[in-house]
């Protein structure tokens, strides 16, 4: 048995279990809020788009199918999508424009007032998820910035950053997708199992 590849091995777990712990232990109360957001979002009609590039645009995909479909309890579909999934709008505004903007387009044509915006960066630098966070806090759209340690431009694009400690891209996007079985299990809580808990920010919007 190899003992240099065992190391890493075990060298990944510890790094990926102390971020997991630190991350969980920091931002429980960040996560009950922003799934509560995202929760009086849907439930004023309003839909959830996700964006990311490479390891993020697959965990964009992850999550949208998790509230088109189910989570884990039975219930009505919840309005989802990922940005990152339509290869014709994607080459077309690539193509014809900029890799930069093929989020954002999207968001122009799709995103309206009261709905949400996931961008996943593990940089915090990722130019198109950027931008469309951007577009999406121009037209009332709440941003969620899912980011590793250097929160970069989300920043300053993100009514919530959900920021990992690490600045190691695997652990960041592991605990992403961590992150956000956390947000669908929180979303499902409050719209169909804790309603009563919901209705004063219902209530405070009206």
């Amino acid at each position: 048995m190899s003992e240099s590849a065992l190391k890493k091995v075990m060298d990944h777990a510890r790094a990926g279990l102390e971020a997991r712990e630190e991350f969980f232990q920091g931002k429980a109360d960040q996560l009950v809020e922003v799934s509560r957001a995202v929760a009086v979002c849907l439930a004023r009609g309003g839909k959830v788009m996700f964006c990311g590039n490479g390891g993020s645009a697959a965990d964009s995909q992850h999550l949208a199918a998790e509230f088109v479909n189910r989570f884990k309890l039975e219930r009505p579909p919840l309005p989802a999508l990922a940005l990152t999934t339509d290869t014709s709008i994607l080459t077309a505004v690539g193509n014809d424009y900029s890799f930069d903007q093929v989020f954002e387009k999207q968001v122009q044509a799709l995103a309206r007032p009261g709905d949400v915006m996931v961008g996943l960066s593990t940089s915090g630098a990722s130019a198109n998820v950027i931008r469309a966070m951007r577009e999406a806090k121009a037209r009332d759209v709440l941003t969620i910035g899912f980011v590793g340690q250097h929160g970069g431009e989300m920043l300053s694009v993100s009514d919530y950053l959900v920021q990992v400690p690490s600045g190691d891209t695997a652990v960041i996007q592991e605990i992403h997708i961590a992150a956000g079985h956390v947000l669908c299990h929180l979303v499902d809580h409050f719209l169909f199992e804790a309603v009563a808990e919901l209705q004063p920010w219902l209530e405070a919007g009206e």
